[in-house]
């Protein structure tokens, strides 16, 4: 962990990967060399940056401080006017406690460009420059005045924590099953890796899809007498009190960056001038779930199996959305399930080409301590690198939720507020209703 402790177990580097091994040796399906490789390049799209070797000493004065960080609007070219269709340029700079420039990039930093007035918004893209410096670009979509805003979501030193909790404790929340005979019954632990020497285990791996799932073995029932899945317990304390204190809000998670100069610009108009039928069906996306209701055992189906079952065509129109459920799962048991839908969906577009497919993407969310560890924004911007490099060849709509929330003057929610999700809805019958 990145800060200096006594007795401490930092590293001067994240750690390996935790082994999973025992939670695919019952699927009966090993990788192609084509989806390795494809997993290789995917995990290298969503790699952070590695901690420099001084990082092991690091205390939290020394980490980044919003109220010390600054950013600015780069001036347009030979000062002219800013017009709809330019870009905007913004560069961002970060500082400790101590009010000294940060020597390495890794922080995590979002960046809107927004109207108080006419409740327009769209997201910054940020590049990291490696030196405690970063830049935002916007592209100017509307006349008028334009507000620049910066948050540091996650100082670099918080992301370690988050990356090692991934890697060490990727099963930090549990669930549990209820198993029924008669009048006899027994709840016992479950999840996608259990210790296979801690007690008998029920193999529940789906046949199909080979996504692995298992329960404890009651002691005087079967394993055919499961009913029911529900969220179970959360492992509380991984975290020491001292990284604790990288989650602080209103301190260095979610916090506005302060501007060197105006916030504001001017943006000139473009320089050329110029009766219902319908059944709506909704499934949980399949194991894991995190959900406090009870589910009934036998509603537990995945989403490529769902798609397996469906004839397509075009009255049907697909929406998926598979994110918040993983934020706490090591990248490559999504990759997984990604390449599971994925593959459905070719198999249902190659039957049916007329079926319109949506897939949303995640987006922001509240955040304090508890939240951060379980859901944090960067966790969401993890998938959604992954899920749009799994799809971006596919004929499908993606709805851009990440970027409606960030953009947006609403507070940023994991369940979006009406307005929002109202806008997700227009987006997608924009593109259904013909």
């Amino acid at each position: 962990m990145p800060i200096k402790e006594e007795g401490s177990r930092a590293p001067t580097s994240l750690p390996s990967r935790y082994n999973k091994t025992h939670c695919f040796k019952y699927s009966g399906q090993k990788a192609s060399p084509e989806e390795a490789e494809e997993e290789r390049v995917l995990l290298d799209l969503i790699a952070w940056p590695r901690p420099p070797a001084q990082l092991a000493n690091t205390t939290l004065e020394q980490t980044s401080d919003p109220t010390k960080s600054t950013f600015i609007i780069v001036p347009a070219r030979g000062d002219r006017e800013r017009y709809v269709g330019d870009q905007l340029e913004v560069m961002i700079d970060m500082y400790d406690f101590h009010g000294r420039h940060r020597p390495h990039g890794g922080d995590f930093l979002v960046a809107r460009l927004h109207s108080p007035t006419l409740l327009a918004g769209v997201a910054g893209q940020v590049l990291d420059h490696g030196n405690g410096s970063y830049s935002a670009v916007f592209p100017l979509l509307w006349e008028g005045s334009a507000q620049v805003e910066v948050t540091l979501i996650h100082p670099y030193e918080a992301i370690l924590v988050l990356q090692w909790l991934t890697d060490v404790h990727p099963d930090r929340i549990s669930f549990t099953s209820l198993f029924r005979s008669g009048t006899r019954t027994e709840r016992t632990e479950c999840n996608r890796c259990l210790p296979p020497n801690q007690q008998p285990l029920c193999n529940y791996t789906d046949v199909r899809t080979g996504e692995p799932w298992f329960c404890f073995k009651p002691r005087a029932l079967g394993c055919d007498t499961r009913v029911t899945h529900v969220l179970g317990r959360e492992t509380q304390n991984l975290i020491s009190k001292k990284e604790e204190m990288l989650f602080r809000s209103g301190v260095n998670l979610k916090v506005f960056l302060k501007a060197l100069g105006e916030i504001s610009i001017n943006v000139l108009p473009e320089r050329n001038d110029m009766a219902n039928n319908i059944m709506l069906k909704f499934r949980f996306h399949g194991l894991p779930i995190r959900h406090a209701h009870v589910t009934s055992a036998s509603e537990l189906r995945y989403i490529s199996s769902e798609l397996d079952h469906m004839p397509g065509g075009s009255d049907t129109v697909v929406i998926i959305g598979v994110w918040a459920h993983f934020s706490i799962s090591p990248p490559e048991l999504y990759i997984r399930r990604l390449r599971q839908i994925r593959r459905a969906l070719v198999l249902l577009l190659d039957r049916a080409p007329e079926t319109v497919v949506v897939i949303r993407t995640g987006n922001l969310g509240r955040l304090d301590l508890q939240q951060s560890l379980r859901n944090s924004d960067w966790y969401a911007w993890q998938m959604n690198r992954l899920l749009r490099a799994m799809f971006k060849e596919m004929d499908i709509l993606l709805v851009n939720s990440w970027d409606m929330v960030l953009s947006s003057h609403l507070p940023h929610d994991l369940h979006p507020p009406p307005r929002i999700i109202s806008d997700m809805v227009d987006h997608v019958l924009s593109y259904t209703c013909t």
